[in-house]
């Protein structure tokens, strides 16, 4: 995604990671993201904030998915958006990317909140305009020469704090 914004729009790209208890290796993330051209990266620790002001709420409120699945993956959404918003104002940045496809609910979670938050800042969905299958994607980027573990699975796997969405 990173070089293809900077290929397609010919704009720096700040990275933004913001971590709300995934099992993610962050070191390797920082690394990649300056690999693939990015002028920054920006690590934010945003557990606590999740806890506080979202699991503890959405425990109280009962938020469950029609009463039985927690709201996890959708809870984290607005909150990781936030912090995005932040970081662009902070930067003096006018675009904000992000890497949903075209598929799923993640893509309007992501930017009814930027919008919510910041309507003046620009959405852009580089997975989503290309129209690649995953494998392609990997492929693209290891053109650009960067090794990516893609190991095929019929499942995908989004984790927090609060929980673990396995979806196929």
């Amino acid at each position: 995604m990173i070089p293809w914004i900077r290929e397609k729009y010919g704009m720096d790209v700040i990275a933004v990671i913001v971590d709300v208890g995934q099992k993610e290796d962050f070191e390797s993330a920082v690394e990649r993201a300056r690999k693939l051209g990015a002028v920054e990266v920006v690590k934010i620790d945003a557990k606590e904030e999740f806890v506080k002001d979202y699991v503890f709420k959405a425990i109280k409120a009962n938020g469950l998915y029609e009463g039985v699945y927690p709201m996890g993956t959708s809870l984290s959404r607005p909150l990781i958006a936030s912090k995005v918003v932040e970081i662009a104002e902070k930067k003096n940045a006018f675009t904000i990317a992000h890497g949903c496809t075209g598929k799923g609910n993640d893509q309007v979670r992501f930017e009814v909140s930027i919008r919510s938050l910041n309507p003046n800042l620009k959405i852009i969905a580089p997975v989503r305009t290309w129209g690649l299958s995953r494998e392609e994607e990997v492929k693209y980027l290891q053109e650009k020469g960067v090794k990516i573990d893609y190991g095929k699975s019929r499942f995908s796997i989004d984790d927090n704090l609060w929980s673990r969405s396995i979806e196929g």
